[in-house]
């Protein structure tokens, strides 16, 4: 198909999502699935899909709420979890992920999603979108259930780069509160930075120094910086971002994650144990469900890729249509706040804030001789 039905859309008023419909574990016809129902829920939306046309055709004519919304962009390769980014990279032209973000690079989409390989998506990611000036590593951003008013806490990095320096940790904290100023409304973040304590004398070098740049910045970008904070403050009401490097941060969902599992299995259990459980278990119905709402985990499904010139959602792998449809839905929210625009524009203000910073700091002798 041509780019006309996307260009349609867009003068009908529509953000536009291109999204990928072939990384995810069950194929084609979830994503699909999961795009339908946010159609159904948001007028407002259009798509760009991006696959195999003849597997694609027949799963969109057969969604109503699809119709007239949907422009397919044959793609005919796919990225599969066990491709390496690399690979990917050199030869990932004529794959549904290249494409789908190829939408975002020429401005015909507002935000790319894919259920794809994590790594190979943010290879693409950097190759096709850039980073944005000033940025040396981007970071991907995940909301974590909280105690907090919201609901959720943002925290990144995740598992786009194992290594973290001070000056990568401050570009996190200004990224992180930027997406949970245009994502959760609230205008002055609270920041803490993850450490094995919270007395300023512990944690590495680098955690010490990030810890004295993301103060200094507080102020200049509205942002409220507690310092450190511990692990058992993630999911707690303490901050509303919390900054690490991206292998701390990948083993904490990953443990998050492996413990939900064990609680479901548990409470699961409990309630099967005898006749008087099973009873307890029916009068708490209401209850249950109200907390297994609160806790399913595709209801926040997608972490947002940070620190690129175009907005990229990453689904789960696993996502069930509920979870393709909440990573569109984010992706949706994003474009609709403008937030890749304000996010440039916010990363490169804190980056005069601090070279003046650091030239505050010079040795007189030194700028005498310069």
């Amino acid at each position: 198909m041509t780019g006309k039905p996307a260009k349609n859309q867009a003068e009908a008023g529509r953000i536009i999502i291109s999204v990928d419909a072939m990384g995810g574990d069950a194929g084609p016809a979830v994503v699909v699935a999961g795009i339908d129902m946010s159609a159904q829920k948001n007028p407002d939306i259009g798509f760009i899909l991006h696959g195999p046309a003849e597997q694609l055709q027949p799963l969109v004519a057969r969604k109503r709420a699809l119709k007239g919304r949907v422009e397919i962009r044959d793609a005919r390769d796919v990225v599969t979890m066990e491709d390496k980014p690399s690979q990917v990279m050199r030869n990932g032209k004529g794959t549904s992920m290249w494409s789908a973000l190829e939408a975002v690079k020429t401005g015909e989409a507002a935000g790319a999603v894919s259920c794809g390989n994590t790594g190979a998506l943010m290879a693409l990611s950097m190759l096709r979108l850039r980073k944005l000036p000033g940025i040396n590593r981007p970071a991907i951003a995940i909301l974590w259930p909280s105690l907090n008013p919201q609901g959720f806490n943002v925290m990144l990095d995740v598992g786009a780069d194992v290594k973290a320096d001070a000056e990568d940790l401050l570009q996190y904290a200004l990224m992180g509160t930027s997406y949970v100023r245009n994502s959760m409304d609230i205008a002055c973040p609270r920041v803490g930075l993850l450490n094995v304590g919270t007395e300023e004398h512990k944690g590495r070098a680098e955690l010490k120094e990030a810890f004295g740049l993301i103060a200094d910045n507080a102020a200049q970008a509205s942002y409220e910086f507690v310092g450190f904070v511990e692990g058992s403050d993630i999911p707690g009401n303490a901050v509303d971002v919390i900054v690490t490097d991206g292998f701390t941060g990948n083993v904490a969902i990953k443990t998050g994650e492996g413990t939900a599992r064990v609680m479901r299995t548990a409470l699961r259990e409990a309630f099967q144990y005898s006749f008087l459980s099973k009873i307890a278990a029916l009068l708490a119905m209401t209850s249950l469900k109200r907390l297994s709402k609160r806790m399913d985990p595709r209801r926040v499904n997608g972490g947002v890729f940070l620190g690129l010139n175009g907005t990229v959602v990453k689904s789960h792998g696993g996502a069930d249509a509920t979870g393709v449809s909440a990573a569109v839905k984010l992706a949706f929210r994003l474009a609709q706040h403008g937030f890749a625009e304000k996010l440039a524009a916010r990363v490169a203000s804190a980056g005069a804030h601090t070279q003046d910073n650091n030239a505050s700091r010079t040795p007189r002798a030194a700028t005498e001789k310069d």
